[in-house]
């Protein structure tokens, strides 16, 4: 399997991390752990499916994956090529008109968010050019026509500055005082907005954390509790829901993101 990293063209990097281009010669099973950006797939060559839940369901041409709170696992057939649109948080919401909260673990057909023409236009397009770059210039130019003109929720997108320094261990009550705004009517902007709630996204980015520095700790009681836990079996159930299986069992397995 071969990732390949692109960043998008300046007018799109308030909205776009990056892409990422996977193309695998052989079969291979990826572990996708949840995390905070909505998800754009075009695969345009080959099969590829996941399962959650135990069950398994194949990836459409083109689709929109919301956030989710569990991992799966993603199956790239030999011979498969997709490219993701990794949306920077709360970002996705300038281009699909859908509050983004329905989106939560669930992943849907492009084209129940613009035409099966146009889909299907931009899924033949991918699959006849010659290289990536003509991918990603596809996908700028389809991006550019979706953009909506509508600038970020300015509260929330601080709320969301405020999780990530304090590594997710923040409480929404006190977020949203300090944001002086009521509990119920910031859940319901945030909801909208990011396509989780706070409790959700801020326990992502608590667990995205730990896993970035799992490898560094040989006690996983240390590491559960420099991440605010001070229960190790609710850490340990909180860990197996995030990445699907235990601390000790994750970080022997190489592949995930």
């Amino acid at each position: 399997m071969t990732v390949t990293t692109y960043l998008p063209t300046d007018a799109l990097k308030p909205f776009i991390k990056h892409y990422l281009v996977i193309e695998s010669d052989q079969e291979v099973i990826n572990r996708l752990l949840p995390d905070t950006s909505v998800v754009l797939v075009f695969r345009y060559k080959g099969n590829v499916n996941y399962t959650a839940g135990g069950i398994e369901t194949n990836i459409p041409a083109s689709v929109l994956t919301g956030l989710k709170k569990s991992s799966r696992l993603v199956n790239y057939a030999a011979g498969s090529a997709a490219i993701l649109v990794i949306f920077k948080t709360a970002a996705a919401a300038g281009f699909f008109k859908i509050p983004l909260h329905e989106l939560f673990e669930d992943s849907v057909p492009l084209d129940n968010f613009i035409s099966s023409r146009q889909a299907s236009e931009i899924e033949e397009q991918l699959s006849a050019a010659r290289n990536n770059l003509e991918r990603i210039n596809l996908i700028e130019r389809f991006l550019f026509s979706q953009y909506k003109g509508a600038g970020g929720d300015q509260l929330v997108l601080a709320a969301i500055e405020k999780m990530y320094a304090a590594k997710g261990f923040y409480k929404i009550k006190d977020l949203a005082d300090s944001l002086y705004i009521s509990q119920d009517a910031f859940e319901k902007r945030f909801r909208k907005a990011t396509g989780a709630s706070p409790k959700q996204l801020s326990s992502i980015i608590r667990l995205r954390n730990i896993v970035a520095n799992g490898k560094k700790h040989e006690n996983f009681n240390r590491l559960a509790y420099d991440a605010g836990y001070f229960d190790q079996s609710h850490f340990n159930n909180d860990f197996r829901l995030f990445t699907g299986q235990t601390p000790s069992d994750f970080f022997k397995s190489p592949l995930f993101w």
